[in-house]
């Protein structure tokens, strides 16, 4: 019986020991997992943090370089027909060091004809996007859609990898609708974008995966990095264009760990913890077999170990109140660094235990506790006596026992690992929070990098556009209008070329620093391209204030500007642009400024001009005839007229001058001086040129073939026309007979001394058999040693000196002058513009051989032309 019950009472106390295994189990494999979940979002912000910065290199690389071709998609948009000389002039501004651009295409009706740089870029020339498979969908999306479309990396056809931000291009047409004009494509090299952004470098500490091939985001497929990096619990974050995204996914070096560094330091926590709790328990159950032995000691054991377990004793302590006699167990000799002999310890002991700084409070909170006959809790620092220090927390109740003895009770345990643990990850937040706010401060940076121009620290192009979107109407709150003035400057190009990059970058400082100490606080300055820059202001009473601020500009910049001795002068020209004060799109300042900087440059340059509507419908009507002239040649409408050339002697026809007309649907028979300057803009007036030969030599064998009588006709060559290398392939296969074709060139076209394929294209023709001659004589700068080298078989003096000799004697001497060193060269004379007969007399008289003008007739198409030789020809036999 005794030993049944003993047995039950030995199984019972053992039930309190499996449950604390059982909890303490429970609770070290949770707070391993918590310890797991702490340490890898820690390394998560780590990567995250590493991830936001290319994340902010990648966008602002992408939008600056994109934003870079912004300007000339403006350009294009008001020059439409635009040559790779043009197109050249303005792309090349875009390029600068700290760009990723590798080429700008222009690709009107989707084919690429417009290229800078050419050099490497050559085989490009010529892509139809449409049959290119890989960048049809995106060139068609940008057109369909009418937006920036980013796509790549795509493989170049000139060899390559690169990311195409497309531009689809809308200009005006007649009816005031829009026409697809075609695409400007910005290359951006790949390997010098991933270069930029920090994604090659060695030391990122992360392996990074790129994912949405043309900006499709997280639809797209993976371009960069490893497969691995999307599989392996990424970190992620949205990379934002203009026209989509990309996802960056990012994993530490070699993957995530799979330990937290610190587990087995935690492991070892809890397993002392494990038996600080378990010790007690097993003291319990020893006191409950000697209450077998000792009935009245078991329950004076059990009420202690009861108290101790209320108070979540780990170490046990009683404090006899009257005496002062202090009763440890040797749990709490081992926190306090003493013997665990069971000798008696008194009050002083503990005391003198405490940490000094923290005893005061150790004292108040006992004697407080003890005056309230409550409980007691305090947590202090004691000063084990090999001179360690550990934490420990106490607490105790208040009771009397049955003589009525005033007594504590209470227990202790050591919380150092807690303490320090608390101390780590207190340490660990405000690593964090550190690591964030140097986040902050590198966003800031990068931020101000993206919207500031690296030389001058002037706002960018980016910049502008946001400042654009509300500064009109923020000007027209304060009572005002905006105003804007593009600056350029003047043979900036010169300096470069002559003082190198180093002296133009100090020159764009020094103008950048003019442009602000001008404007100051009361607007906005922003460098927009190479020498490019733009100045916002508020005017409030009328236009003249922007333009006293755009003469102070003028006067300032032209003062000399010494650079390492050297002294460097340039001027600037400035188109200005008020705002109207209608709800338009601010960007129109901005083209608005540009056409009216154009103005300022071809009117001479180093002064200002401002845009007006007399401005606007002069471009509108420029481009109206630019679109007519090209429409024109589609349909065949350039058509050559006839005037006929007379021996001075005989006044025998000796030849006719083809000349160009427009014949317009709507206007009738046009003369060169109405399409001649903008068909020169256009870069087609080589193929006006062509076809008014064709047609003269198609004429000139039907005339041969009816016996007409015309010996030869003359054709106008244009410079642009010389310096084809495809000319003289194509005179060879017309097979002409010699003497039978005369081409004539304006005389400034062989001044040019530096020009040696016009000069052995000159020599080539002649060997063909067509004469040589010079037109507008006397208008130019030719001299003797000019006329030597050409050896032109005519001259034709120019109207504006043979119209005067009827009325002064020097303008006759002129003319002698020119017919005499004409024929000492042996050159035939040719006058043009006899206007009367008294002309013809005189120029006969002065030794001139040829007669061209209206004494003897006018222009006249093919069939007049036919009509006017036979009556002269009847006329001359009757």
């Amino acid at each position: 019986m005794f030993a049944h019950v003993k047995g039950g009472v030995f199984s019972s106390a053992r039930i309190p020991v499996a449950i604390a295994v059982v909890v303490i189990a429970v609770c070290a494999v949770l707070a391993d997992h918590q310890n797991k979940i702490v340490s890898d979002q820690v390394a998560r912000v780590d990567v995250l943090a590493k991830v936001n910065v290319v994340r902010a290199k990648l966008e602002g690389k992408i939008n600056g370089n994109l934003q870079l071709a912004r300007g000339l998609v403006a350009a294009v948009t008001t020059e439409p027909y635009m040559g790779q000389q043009r197109f050249t002039e303005l792309a090349s501004r875009l390029f600068n060091e700290d760009s990723q651009l590798r080429n700008i295409a222009g690709a009107p009706d989707l084919v690429i004809s417009l290229m800078y740089p050419m050099a490497g870029n050559e085989k490009a020339i010529g892509l139809d996007y449409r049959n290119n498979d890989q960048q049809r969908a995106a060139a068609l999306r940008a057109r369909d859609e009418r937006k920036l479309i980013l796509a790549g990396p795509v493989d170049l056809a000139q060899g390559g990898r690169a990311f195409i931000g497309r531009f689809p291009v809308f200009v005006k047409s007649a009816g005031n609708t829009e026409r697809f004009w075609g695409i400007v494509s910005a290359v951006v090299d790949v390997q010098r974008l991933y270069q930029a952004s920090g994604l090659l470098d060695k030391d990122l500490g992360i392996d990074i995966a790129l994912i949405g091939n043309d900006a499709l985001g997280t639809k797209g497929v993976q371009f960069f990095g490893d497969e691995r990096v999307v599989k392996s619990d990424p970190v992620t974050a949205d990379v934002l264009f203009p026209s989509g995204s990309w996802q960056i996914a990012a994993i530490p070096k070699g993957g995530w760990p799979a330990t937290p560094a610190n587990a087995w330091r935690l492991r070892a926590i809890m397993a002392a913890a494990a038996a600080l709790i378990l010790i007690p328990f097993l003291a319990a159950g020893r006191l409950i077999n000697e209450r077998q032995r000792n009935y009245w000691e078991l329950h004076r054991l059990s009420r202690r170990l009861e108290l101790a377990l209320e108070a979540s004793a780990i170490g046990v302590w009683e404090h006899d109140l009257e005496t002062n006699h202090l009763a440890w167990d040797d749990r709490v000799n081992e926190i306090y660094g003493r013997e665990a002999d069971g000798g008696p310890r008194g009050y002083s002991d503990w005391a003198g235990a405490i940490h000094p700084n923290d005893l005061p409070q150790a004292l108040a909170d006992f004697d407080n506790a003890v005056t309230g006959r409550g409980t007691y809790s305090s947590e202090y620092r004691v000063v084990r006596p090999n001179g360690e220090i550990r934490h420990v927390r106490s607490r105790a109740t208040f009771y009397q026992t049955a003589n009525n003895s005033p007594r504590m009770v209470g227990a202790e345990w050591d919380v150092t690992a807690d303490v320090l643990l608390n101390t780590d990850l207190v340490r660990a937040k405000q690593l964090t929070e550190s690591k964030n706010t140097e986040l902050e401060s590198a966003k800031a940076r990068i931020e101000h990098v993206a919207l500031h121009d690296s030389l001058t620290d002037l706002p960018n192009r980016r910049y502008l556009d946001q400042m654009l979107e509300n500064y009109a109407a923020k000007a027209r709150l304060n009572g005002g209008y905006a105003a804007l003035l593009h600056v350029d400057l003047d043979r900036f190009k010169h300096i470069n070329d002559t003082l190198g990059h180093a002296a133009g970058d100090a020159m764009l400082v020094h103008a950048s620093s003019v442009l602000q100490s001008n404007v100051g606080d009361r607007g906005f300055v922003a460098r927009i391209g190479g020498d490019e820059f733009v100045v916002l202001c508020t005017v409030h009473d009328d236009a003249s204030q922007a333009a006293v601020l755009a003469n102070r500009i003028i006067e300032q910049m032209r003062r000399p500007v010494y650079y390492h001795g050297h002294q460097c002068r340039f001027g600037v020209s400035v188109g200005i642009s008020i705002d109207n004060g209608n709800d338009a799109d601010a960007r129109q300042l901005l083209v608005n400024a540009d056409i009216a900087l154009y103005r300022a440059k071809r009117r001479g340059r180093n002064r200002h001009e401002f845009f007006s509507g007399e401005l606007q419908s002069e471009i509108v009507k420029t481009k109206r005839i630019a679109d007519e002239i090209l429409a024109g040649l589609e349909r065949n409408e350039f058509v050559a007229y006839y005037q006929p050339q007379f021996d001075a002697k005989t006044l025998e026809i000796v030849g006719v001058e083809a000349l160009a007309r427009w014949k317009h649907p709507e206007r009738g028979i046009l003369a060169p001086d109405v399409f001649l300057k903008i068909a020169e803009e256009l870069n087609v007036v080589s193929v006006i040129d062509r076809k008014i030969l064709q047609q003269s030599l198609l004429d000139f064998e039907a005339w041969t073939a009816e016996r007409i009588g015309i010996p030869r006709v003359s054709v106008n060559v244009s410079a642009r026309r010389l310096q084809d290398e495809e000319l003289l392939k194509s005179l060879r296969d017309l097979n002409i007979r010699k003497g039978t074709l005369s081409f004539e060139l304006v005389e400034s076209i062989f001044l040019d001394d530096n020009d040696d394929l016009v000069t052995w294209n000159v020599e080539q023709i002649k060997e063909l058999g067509i004469d040589i001659e010079i037109d507008d004589f006397g208008t130019g700068y030719a001299s003797i040693v000019s006329l030597l080298k050409l050896q032109p078989r005519r001259l034709k003096i120019d109207r504006q000196l043979v119209d005067p000799i009827v009325n002064s004697p020097q303008q006759r001497q002129v003319v002698s002058s020119i017919i005499e060193i004409g024929k000492s060269l042996g050159i035939e004379i040719v006058a043009e513009g006899v206007e009367t007969m008294k002309h013809a007399r005189l120029l006969k008289g002065l030794g001139c051989d040829i007669l061209q003008g209206y004494a003897f007739g006018r222009a006249l198409n093919p069939e007049d032309l036919r009509s006017f030789v036979r009556s002269r020809r009847l006329r001359v036999a009757g």
